[in-house]
């Protein structure tokens, strides 16, 4: 029923609470793969052909994102197995993009 001055709101369904959070494990898991793969090809471009300091820094720095993002990546993926998650952390956002702008930046000092 419907009250003057308050319109009647559609029941909403359910949420299912497992699909929407194993999309974004997932989604973890894909970007982690590809941080993955990123690291690796920076590491083989600046150990092929003997590579100058800067290569081997950015390889070096490269490795050590992609660390500092699987952990994230994994803590982020353990809180989605909770029946209701926690939304990500602004710090955590944070982290996570500034670790994909920084394997860029490395990859770039890499193939120069």
């Amino acid at each position: 029923m419907s009250h003057p001055g308050h319109p009647v709101r559609p029941a909403t369904p359910e949420r299912d609470p497992g699909l929407q959070p194993e999309r974004t494990r997932l989604a973890w898991r894909r970007t982690t793969l590809s941080c993955t793969v990123a690291a690796v090809l920076a590491g083989k471009q600046a150990l092929h052909g003997g590579a100058g300091p800067l290569a081997l820094v950015g390889a070096g720095l490269s490795v050590g994102l992609w660390l500092a993002f699987v952990v994230l990546a994994n803590r982020r993926i353990h809180a989605l197995a909770h029946a209701r998650p926690a939304p990500m952390r602004k710090g955590t956002a944070l982290g996570a993009a500034g670790i994909t702008v920084g394997l860029a930046v490395f990859a770039v000092a890499v193939v120069r």
